[in-house]
């Protein structure tokens, strides 16, 4: 007998529309291109919205811009790419005014988005949109499904941990004493390790600069029951007692890695992944000169900017380490030296076994044989990608849920070490010597670690293969659309 999809996909017609919508972040929208990926190879047709700020670049720099296209032009199995409104200028800078620009996204973004998914535009010769899917930065997707009838599904891009914290911690299910405490410690959440301060993620974190996110996840959470579907990004096996804890609480269902493919030992068929900055592919020519595992990578990822004084200790430790680096740094913004190569390092790295390029594509670093090591702000996309590539790391967290993936990392999936921050703040290079020299090095620690992240590479692949854990959860999901459609 057929599977559940194999059945369910006789049933396909044109009718069957899921909408996908993120904000101009990317690392929200690729979790969401991978997943749409993963919807159309099933036979759905999938539209990609996201807003106008993303919309030059995102066309001109992505690595699948070819398959990215917009819906008028678009024939499957390709993926529809549209574009609505924030409500705010090109210009406007939302980073440096996040909580107006986040309070204001219920209001602006969300009405453009409604007229979206309304337009004739949109629903032309595609009958009724099935599905609406949002992730958590974005809930004001759930008023407008409801208000327009359509079901709705929440993608969770980040730890099924992460969930469990903000579940457990906005629904007063398990005791949090107060954040304001610096000795607190959380040890009764299922599946995670104990968590000081500051291993809770930053969003209800007392330091933390933004309430807005806060507000922002209170609501979601909150607003949970209007949303028929919670899928989570990573996998059943990496995450099994967090999950199953979850079950009777509010259930969610792993459908991951959302890694490209190729990672998986899969060939890319429809798309790959977006990238808002142009990579510097010539790496790749240097990493082949490299012996195998030399190479130590560092990246923080689209969002991560190190202070001058991290950046200075980054770059005596990488000078100090005498190993072949690569090191990711976006074009700093600021005249403050945060986020900027020393430039005495800028001069010598040329001169040592290193390489500093403005952005790459980590997908192929990650999976070239000579890197042996990441250096990671432990973001969720990136955590994902290097469990796939079976690629152990060194933790250097910095804020959002980063801290508490740092821990799982280290004591939960055993493929890393983290760093220790100092009492001014700051990592010093001796600390960051270290924690490489224990992954790099050829002791019991790092054939401990380089085991275990093999482990999970190959676990990651059964999980989406035909039958896994990650694959059958996904077939009901499907089926649950096509069903109520």
């Amino acid at each position: 007998m057929g599977s559940v999809i194999e059945e369910a996909q006789q049933l396909i017609q044109p009718r069957h529309h899921v909408v996908m919508v993120s904000l101009a972040q990317q690392g929200h929208i690729n979790p969401m291109l991978r997943f749409a990926k993963v919807l159309v190879s099933k036979g759905l047709h999938v539209t990609l919205a996201t807003t106008e700020e993303a919309r030059d670049r995102l066309l001109s720099f992505s690595s699948s811009s070819s398959t990215l296209t917009p819906s008028s032009a678009t024939t499957s199995p390709k993926i529809d790419f549209e574009f609505f409104s924030d409500g705010f200028s090109p210009d406007y800078d939302r980073l440096k005014n996040v909580d107006h620009y986040v309070n204001s996204l219920p209001i602006y973004a969300a009405n453009n988005f409604k007229d979206l998914l309304s337009s004739a535009h949109l629903n032309n010769n595609k009958n009724n949109i099935s599905c609406v899917i949002t992730n958590i930065f974005f809930p004001s997707a759930i008023d407008v499904a409801e208000e327009l009838g359509i079901p709705c599904a929440l993608l969770w891009i980040q730890t099924c941990a992460l969930y469990s914290i903000y579940y457990r911690y906005y629904k007063n299910l398990n005791d949090f004493p107060s954040l304001h405490n610096l000795d607190l410690i959380v040890d009764d959440l299922p599946g995670i390790p104990r968590l000081g301060i500051d291993d809770l993620p930053a969003f209800i974190h007392p330091s933390d600069p933004f309430p807005s996110f806060n507000k922002w996840l209170s609501y979601l959470i909150e607003n949970l029951g209007r949303v028929k579907w919670v899928l989570g990004s990573s996998f059943y096996e990496l995450e099994k007692e967090i999950v199953d804890s979850m079950t009777g609480v509010h259930p969610i269902a792993p459908i991951g890695p959302l890694v490209p493919s190729v990672l998986l030992g899969v060939e890319e068929t429809v798309g790959g992944s977006a990238d808002l900055w142009k990579p510097q592919d010539s790496c790749l020519a240097w990493l082949d000169t490299k012996p195998r595992a030399s190479v130590v990578y560092i990246s923080f990822g689209s969002t991560g900017v190190l202070s001058a004084k991290q950046m200075e200790n980054m770059a005596l430790a990488l000078k100090e380490s005498k190993r072949p680096f690569l090191w990711a740094v976006k074009p700093a913004s600021g005249d403050d030296g945060r986020g900027e190569v020393p430039k005495w390092f800028a001069k010598e790295s040329k001169e040592q076994e290193g390489l500093v390029v403005p952005w790459c594509s980590q997908v192929k670093v990650l999976m070239h044989e000579a890197v042996g090591c990441f250096v990671s702000h432990c973001g969720w996309n990136s955590g994902m990608e290097t469990l796939a590539a079976g690629v152990p790391l060194v933790a250097f967290p910095l804020w959002t849920d980063q801290p508490t993936n740092a821990r799982l990392f280290v004591e939960v999936f055993g493929t890393g070490v983290s760093v220790r921050v100092g009492g001014d703040g700051v990592v010093s290079k001796e600390e960051i010597g270290r924690c490489i020299g224990e992954v790099m090095d050829e002791g019991e620690k790092a054939g401990e670690l380089r085991a275990k992240a093999e482990e999970w590479r190959n676990a990651a692949r059964v999980a989406v293969a035909k039958g896994g854990s990650s694959d059958r959860n996904l077939e009901l999901f499907i089926a649950d659309i096509l069903s109520s459609s």
